[in-house]
């Protein structure tokens, strides 16, 4: 999948206040072509299509006639990857997942776009990633028409006032203090990242540096939002209680009078398989006890090796029958917790294990016997049983996640924008069932078996 940037045409000006306006989109007319079907498939009894509009915007339509609710969901393709680092521009990607929800002019002001969605029965989320920013509307299906009337206008015609920028900022920052810098974990996290990437966007967080969060200036933010927020860098999934015909003509009506964005340079980014040496990190925290993580080069969601990687993980921690759970918790009683995860990242990311120790064991410990498991695995022979109930674990969180229309709605539209195909989605549980013993030992040689990790270690802060 090729990310691109874009600017919208015709510059804003500053008014009075200090806001900028945007040109507005064209009113609903006649004007434009109705969407043309891109591509078409089925997800159990469910049929999916894709379309897209003359100015570059995608739609995907799931229609559910058993459902009681419609979702709606705008993915753009723009993510903390997106950011300039070398400029101070780390965290405009989510500060923008702050801003969209501050109000246009002709919403009726400021922070009116939770109002307008909660008193029809509704509700509205925001999530920002390293490769995208997703904005999730469910809501009553006779709310349909007003959750797309408010994302076309907000997707050009955001008020951004320096005040309301500056707000913003301020609750970014508090959110920052919370999670990262008062948090053990968020700390973890960003560390594991940060000293693993040596030049990819995935090195900095997706929240962004707190120097850079305090320094960004209202320019920057307006610029940001010119590049990237227009109808050819967005995805729409509309799942649910809807009809599909009335549904993408009002869409049409919305946003076919958006202009979409020229094509400008994004900066250059070059897949990196990270780490590519061992790299770690001890810190002390007002902890009880050792936490640990390790993270370990991963294939990226679309990968070929991606079905295998995500069985291996469950079978090294997919739960209390997963052998790390058996060894450090049943057998050796060493930790209280142990998890792993793959980041579901458009390029080469993380895989990442973390380890809550119990009282009086070090990370050290846990550390060891994880890196024998790993050996285990590259060595010896997966029972077949221990294989297909790993495998059906993955089916069944598949299809549990994809059981209601914001679970398929996010689903859908992540993977179209991650790997640049829906239909990767649907191939999954089938590429699970194929994945063979062989395949995880090649994958446990590949990408866990080397010195290459990145290792962070919390330990209790000694009372001085």
């Amino acid at each position: 999948m090729v990310m691109w940037g874009v600017t919208v045409s015709c510059a804003g000006r500053l008014t009075s206040d200090g806001r900028e306006s945007m040109p507005g989109p064209t009113p609903p007319s006649s004007r434009g072509a109705p969407p043309h079907e891109i591509v078409s498939a089925s997800l159990g009894g469910l049929s999916i299509r894709k379309w897209q509009l003359e100015n570059g915007m995608e739609i995907i339509t799931v229609p559910d006639t058993a459902a009681r609710s419609v979702t709606y969901l705008t993915v753009f393709r723009v993510g903390a990857r997106d950011e300039n680092a070398s400029a101070g521009q780390t965290g405009l990607a989510h500060l923008f997942e702050h801003l969209m929800f501050t109000g246009t002019g002709k919403d009726g002001g400021p922070s009116t776009f939770d109002q307008q969605i909660e008193e029809v029965g509704g509700t509205s989320n925001a999530t920002t990633a390293h490769d995208f920013t997703s904005y999730i509307d469910e809501l009553p299906p006779e709310a349909l028409e007003r959750a797309i009337r408010l994302e076309a206008d907000r997707m050009v015609n955001l008020a951004l006032a320096p005040k309301q920028i500056a707000n913003e900022r301020e609750v970014v920052i508090q959110e920052r203090l919370g999670t990262v810098e008062d948090s053990v974990d968020g700390t973890l996290d960003e560390l594991v990242w940060g000293q693993a990437f040596q030049k990819h966007p995935y090195r900095w967080p997706i929240i962004g540096r707190m120097s850079d969060i305090k320094s960004l200036t209202p320019e920057e933010a307006l610029g940001f939002y010119r590049r990237y927020y227009a109808p050819n860098r967005a995805v729409i999934v509309v799942a649910g209680r809807f009809e599909e015909s009335v549904a993408l003509e009002r869409i049409r009506s919305a946003y076919a009078g958006l202009p979409a964005g020229p094509e400008v340079e994004s900066p250059a980014v070059t897949p990196e398989r990270a780490p590519k040496a061992e790299v770690r990190t001890r810190i002390e925290r007002p902890v009880e006890t050792d936490r640990l993580v390790i993270g370990y080069p991963a294939p990226a969601l679309g990968d070929a090796d991606r079905a295998a990687a995500d069985v291996l993980n469950e079978l090294l921690v997919g739960g209390p029958s997963s052998r790390l759970h058996r060894l450090l918790i049943v057998e050796r009683e060493i930790a209280s917790s142990v998890s792993g995860e793959i980041a579901p990242t458009r390029d080469p990311g993380l895989w990442c294990l973390w380890v809550q120790m119990t009282k009086g064991n070090h990370a050290g410990r846990a550390e060891e016997l994880i890196l024998s498991e790993i050996g285990r695995l590259t060595t010896e022979s997966i029972a077949a049983p221990e294989l297909v109930a790993a495998v059906n674990r993955l089916e069944t969180a598949f299809w549990n996640e994809l059981a209601s229309s914001r679970g398929r709605a996010e689903a859908l539209g992540h993977f179209d924008v991650t790997t640049g195909d829906f239909r990767n989605l649907i191939a999954r549980p089938r590429a699970y069932g194929r994945v063979t013993g062989s395949d995880i030992e090649r994958v446990a040689r590949a990408f866990l078996s080397s010195t290459a990790r990145s290792v962070v270690i919390a330990v209790p802060k000694e009372h001085r």
